[in-house]
């Protein structure tokens, strides 16, 4: 799963009564009948959104070709001991690191390597035009849409550990602080030591056996949260959604982020800044934006707040308060939710001589890049590439340069077939979940209500972890932010659909 922190995996650690971001992760899976009834469900997703995991022979040809014949750089750094921190069935890996302390500065060096999928696709080949009609890998459950045939994203352009790779080597200094004080990139061969997951990496750092380098990023990754409180940046790590299937039975539980995946997620977002830093100083590149809040919504969520009896004083930010929410509380769950207004509107805004009018993202509280995914994402290619030139004091490639007019309405697309496959494989699972249970009774609590109409909003159920529309069976308005005992009114597996009604 594409993101700015890495991937994140299936562990211990299940809540009730709280929102999810909305992603499902399959914890185990056999053949059985639900197993079999998920598969199918994914097939009619794909089919219904146009979407394929098989490529056009041309393309894999080209892939196949690509892998064995790749531009290396003449930069060797495989002196320095990468590794690679993903789910433990992951095959594409985007990113490497080497963390290490500064002894001159009292500071910390962050060595991070990002696949060069540059040293495999040429402009216009046959990959480049079919990664451009993809724009991203969509992931689901156990399925995937990836945006590269597998010969490039989990073999020959992959930091596969063990393997020489080619890669476009970020280096980054700190200081003592956390904060930064140098930025580069440049290409290099990498060599990542070892394949790591998060649950391993916890637990070492849990039970006092990791090695230097893990203690560094926890190290690191912690000051950068500090770094980000200061900043004035948003943080709203809602848990998975987690689902096994094994013979007949669905069962679904949330599942909240290890620390060590936010610490992760520090070090991308680390490069991320300095990308966006290096395009917006040297005015050309491609951005990922958030505008800022609407005063409106801000004045709405304040309202929110007071009805939940939630304590928000004026003088405190938005960002601040939600530090201070428990989404373990049924009032607090619901101002969280209530909170996810305010980060919509994401986008890209590429540049080229002339700075777009809304340069920041706004739950970031800074400028900001994607370039630490290009295996799944099609516009990290681009902005890496240019942040290569400019490191390089070379003139950014006219080929990049070409593609960036219409770079954010191709992602805009992709993203949101990517919002609609996501929510599609959700809506799916939790119709398989409820689907014997129909007319039975659930507690839970009302996160979301329609404002224009009172009486339709989400519950989040206790048990199963499942978020769903709900009604009221009345006129009464829902009681936002309140235990509930609903009723499942529907769940139908093959129009992935599920409704519940308050009595």
């Amino acid at each position: 799963m594409p993101s700015d922190g890495g991937n994140r995996i299936s562990t211990s650690g299940y809540l009730s009564n709280v929102p999810s971001n909305r992603v499902i992760r399959v914890a185990h899976a056999d053949d059985g009948v639900a197993a079999q009834t998920l598969r199918a469900g994914i097939q009619q997703l794909q089919r219904e959104l146009d979407v394929t995991p098989e490529f056009p022979a041309e393309v894999e040809a080209a892939a196949a070709a690509a892998a064995k014949n790749p531009r290396l750089p003449e930069l060797d750094r495989t002196d320095l001991p990468f590794v690679t921190i993903d789910p433990p069935t992951s095959m594409d890996l985007d990113q490497a690191m080497h963390l290490s302390r500064n002894a001159t500065t009292g500071g910390y060096t962050v060595h991070y390597a990002i696949a060069d999928l540059a040293a495999f696709i040429s402009p216009g080949d046959p990959v480049d035009i079919e990664a451009h009609k993809r724009g991203e890998s969509l992931y689901g459950a156990d399925s995937k849409i990836p945006l590269h045939p597998t010969v490039l994203s989990e073999d020959a352009a992959s930091l596969l550990p063990g393997e020489t790779r080619p890669a476009l080597l970020w280096t980054i200094e700190l200081d003592a602080d956390g904060e930064v004080t140098s930025t580069h990139v440049e290409r290099a061969l990498v060599r990542s030591s070892a394949k790591l997951d998060y649950a391993g990496v916890q637990q070492q750092l849990d039970d006092g056996t990791a090695p230097e380098m893990l203690r560094l990023l926890r190290e690191i990754g912690q000051k950068r949260q500090q770094v980000e409180v200061k900043r004035g940046g948003v943080d709203l790590a809602l848990p998975d959604q987690e689902i096994e299937v094994v013979g007949d039975r669905w069962r679904l539980a949330f599942r909240t982020p290890l620390p060590v995946e936010e610490w992760n997620a520090q070090i991308s977002l680390l490069t991320g800044f300095g990308a966006a830093s290096l395009m917006v100083y040297a005015r050309v590149g491609v951005l990922r934006t958030l505008p800022a809040p609407d005063p409106h919504d801000v004045q709405r969520l304040h309202r929110t707040a007071r009805a939940l009896g939630v304590d928000w004083p004026a003088e405190m930010l938005y960002p601040d308060l939600i530090r201070t929410l428990d989404p373990g509380n049924p009032k607090h769950a619901a101002m969280t939710v209530a909170c996810t207004r305010l980060l919509r509107g994401s986008g890209y805004a590429a540049f080229d001589g002339e700075l777009p009018a809304w340069t920041e993202h706004a739950a970031l509280a800074s400028e900001y890049a994607h370039v630490t995914a290009p295996l799944r994402r099609l516009v990290d290619r681009y902005a890496g590439e240019i942040c290569v030139a400019l490191c390089a004091d070379r003139p950014v490639p006219d080929w990049v340069r070409q593609a960036l007019t219409d770079l954010p309405e191709e992602m805009r697309a992709s993203a949101h077939r990517s919002s609609a496959y996501e929510r599609g494989v959700v809506d799916l699972v939790e119709a398989g979940v409820l689907a014997p249970h129909v007319g039975e009774r659930f507690e839970g609590a009302i996160v979301e209500v329609d404002e224009k109409t009172g009486t339709h909003g989400s519950v989040t159920l206790r048990e199963p972890a499942v978020e769903a529309g709900v009604a009221s069976a009345g006129a009464q308005p829902l009681p936002l932010g309140t235990d509930v005992t609903v009723t499942l009114a529907s769940a139908d597996v093959a129009t992935r659909k599920v409704a519940f009604s308050l009595p």
